[in-house]
């Protein structure tokens, strides 16, 4: 697929994708399907987190796929001094967890896809806590800029970063060499809910829907039906923000294909 020349990439993005693309195709082989449903002009790309490493890997997916990638990305990432300066040049987005900062990475998001950007954002959140590394009850964030700015959502699934780096663990395992598989599904049908009052019911039916095809696009990657209820950590009582606890650093931790 040729990329959407609408976009101009700056002199940052550039760089890092001269350095890491090469670097991620040594390192990992490639897998990617669904690149067909991937639309022009501004969108969402939802995935699931299953790995520190993931970002960089699915960042290799989106740019092979003719899209600059834009991460919704932590602003504690963003604030290191000269590191976090370069990341922001690349058109990454930073997040706040909590207060009225929070409110501003939601707008720069909605401002981004109304330029024709792509934007990528992980709907739980955090890497998943469940334990067979399906995806968990997602955030209302990404119903809500689709419901706005009316955008498709793309529901892609990522399996293999969790082999590299298992999740929440420090321990690379590059040998043997691991699988980047990704697969991009048709647009989530949210025809029925444009126009609608956003209400906390619309946010949750449109999120469900977007949850349940990110999980559908996986058990295609998996080979496996997904679980009929998703892992909700807040009912679990598993930590929302912290799972240094359930590190493992075996990488065929989480299931295998």
């Amino acid at each position: 697929m040729g990329r959407d020349r609408r976009e101009k990439r700056g002199w940052s993005l550039t760089i890092c994708v001269a350095v890491l693309r090469p670097l991620l195709t040594v390192l990992t082989r490639r897998s990617f399907h669904g690149a067909e449903h991937l639309p022009r002009g501004g969108f969402v790309f939802a995935a699931n987190h299953i790995s520190h490493a993931d970002p960089l890997l699915f960042a290799h997916f989106v740019n092979d796929t003719g899209y600059s990638p834009h991460f919704l990305a932590k602003a504690s990432v963003l604030k290191v001094p000269l590191v976090g300066r370069f990341i922001r040049s690349t058109g990454q987005i930073a997040v706040q967890r909590g207060g009225p900062e929070a409110a501003q990475a939601y707008r720069d998001a909605v401002l981004a896809i109304g330029r024709g950007s792509s934007v990528i954002v992980y709907p739980e959140g955090t890497i998943t806590r469940d334990p067979d590394l399906w995806p968990m009850v997602g955030r209302t964030g990404v119903a809500r800029i689709a419901l706005e700015t009316g955008c498709p959502v793309i529901p892609c699934a990522q399996w293999g970063a969790h082999e590299l780096l298992p999740p929440y663990s420090k321990r690379l395992h590059l040998l043997p060499r691991k699988v980047n598989r990704v697969r991009a599904g048709p647009p989530v049908d949210l025809a029925d809910l444009q126009g609608r009052p956003v209400t906390a019911e619309v946010l949750r039916l449109a999120t469900d829907r977007i949850m349940s095809a990110i999980a559908e696009q996986l058990g295609e990657l998996r080979g496996e039906a997904p679980p009929a209820k998703r892992f909700d950590p807040r009912r679990s009582g598993a930590p929302l923000t912290d799972n240094s606890r359930l590190v493992d650093d075996d990488p065929s931790a989480g299931g295998s294909e």
